[in-house]
């Protein structure tokens, strides 16, 4: 399908995607960017009735439609005989989608509503564009790499046929941030003192009670050190003392969520974190020093996410199970208190960082449009 630049139809892009934050998130940057480029392009966005997206692209000013979620069963279930059903039901919505938005290409980032919609554009005939996330590529993805000459990756060394590095699309409040310059008003915004080092911990919305658990016995050592520290616990997820109170010391501070991660990476002399790929990602594009403690459950993507970053020597790995008060007594607190090595982190992760791949994005789906 070939797109007539002359035609008075404008171009339509439909975006697919979702499930969680790290879909979604690209996502919409993807989409920013076409409309920078092409501001008359028509954006449609398709995700799951259930997804964050429901809430998130509406938000973000994106039309959204929906299509029926279809997992995919590892284990004989009766889940795995109602799937061919299941799934060419969903295949027919996102065909009827597809039509209706008249599209030319469709673009997406993984997630449970690609599959459908991958295999309805195959049929229709119109271009697929794929971004991964992750290094370990997930199952729609590889799908949809066997119908497209258009695969980007955001890791150098996932695996997909034909696949591109153009990075992870990110928001451009932090694909633009300037650490150095916007430290001090950020560590103002978020009621840190900007003459001490600040750790900054982010365990996510699941699987952080590990790093809750640690950072709460390392606390005194954290102050003594003169180390003042912001958690970020994820709505609900406020960590209590032995008396049910909220956990309180010298030197901390406890929140649920920081609207507009740009501050928390512009504030934080060390980032502690999971390793999504999109943290991962952001945190090399805009040079912050971090530790990355992956995940310990799923298939070990975080891990992988994490580990160019690492090996380049612009962030530390510790494993779930390594992590310990002890750990951050003898590591993190020397590295907080080492201005030299954190100068040498964060060159060395803007080096591996890429801050236009929202652009790059876009250049591809109109490569796949003009092809």
């Amino acid at each position: 399908m070939t797109f007539d630049s002359n035609a008075s139809k404008p171009l339509s892009v439909v975006l697919a995607g979702g499930g969680t934050a790290g879909h979604i998130s690209p996502l919409l940057a993807i989409a920013d960017a076409i409309k920078d480029k092409r501001p008359d392009a028509a954006i449609l966005t398709v995700g799951t009735p259930s997804g964050m997206e429901t809430r998130l692209i509406p938000a973000a000013g994106y039309e959204l439609a929906t299509i029926d979620r279809v997992p995919f069963p590892r284990r004989p279930s009766v889940d795995l005989l109602k799937l061919p059903g299941r799934l060419s039901g969903a295949v027919r919505q996102a065909r009827r989608i597809l039509e209706e938005a008249q599209a030319d290409v469709l673009v997406g980032v993984g997630g449970y509503v690609c599959t459908p919609m991958y295999l309805a554009a195959r049929k229709l005939g119109i271009p697929i564009v794929i971004h991964e996330a992750n290094m370990k590529a997930g199952l729609a993805n590889r799908v949809g790499a066997r119908f497209s000459n258009y695969v980007a990756v955001a890791f150098a060394g996932t695996r997909l046929r034909g696949a591109r590095h153009v990075g992870m699309p990110m928001r451009r409040a932090i694909s633009g941030l300037d650490r150095a310059k916007a430290a001090p008003a950020a560590k103002s915004l978020l009621g840190l003192d900007p003459e001490r080092p600040a750790l900054i911990v982010t365990g996510g919305s699941s699987g952080a009670l590990s790093i809750n658990r640690s950072i709460a016995a390392a606390l005194p050592a954290l102050a003594a050190a003169g180390v003042q520290t912001l958690h970020i616990t994820g709505n609900g997820k406020s960590v209590l003392n032995d008396d049910g109170e909220l956990l309180a010391a010298d030197g901390y501070r406890q929140v649920e969520y920081v609207d507009g991660m740009e501050s928390v990476y512009a504030a934080a002399d060390v980032l502690l974190a999971r390793a999504g790929a999109g943290t991962v990602s952001e945190a090399a594009a805009v040079g912050v020093p971090a530790v990355f403690v992956p995940l310990p459950i799923g298939n070990g993507e975080q891990a992988l996410n994490a580990a160019p970053l690492v090996n380049a020597g612009g962030a530390l790995l510790v494993d779930d199970k390594d992590l310990s008060p002890e750990w951050l007594e003898s590591e993190l607190i020397p590295l907080l208190s080492d201005h030299g090595r954190l100068r040498e982190m964060a060159r060395k992760s803007e080096a591996l960082g890429i801050r236009n791949a929202d652009q790059r994005m876009a250049d591809l789906v109109l490569e796949a449009v003009n092809a």
